[in-house]
């Protein structure tokens, strides 16, 4: 595993849950998934936290929010 995980990799991990998720919920999935000190990067920025990244995102426009939680769309994962 890199180093860095992309915020593409995480958009992915949500898309596979198939449901919205809190954010609280989300850093959770991404410790056990990328690990508790995982560092994260996007096409922009880097060495974010998992805080971090969500925020980011977020503030990118990449989440959808609702009563439930957060969920992302496979459109929203840009491809270059």
């Amino acid at each position: 595993m890199s180093d860095s995980i992309h915020g593409h990799q995480v958009m992915e991990l949500m898309l596979s849950l198939g449901r919205a998720v809190t954010k609280q919920e989300l850093e959770k999935i991404m410790a056990q998934r990328f690990g508790e000190q995982a560092k994260y990067h996007t096409c922009s920025a880097s060495e974010m936290d998992a805080q971090a990244l969500i925020q980011f995102l977020e503030a990118k426009g990449k989440f959808t929010a609702s009563e439930e939680g957060i969920e992302t769309a496979a459109e929203r994962i840009c491809n270059h």
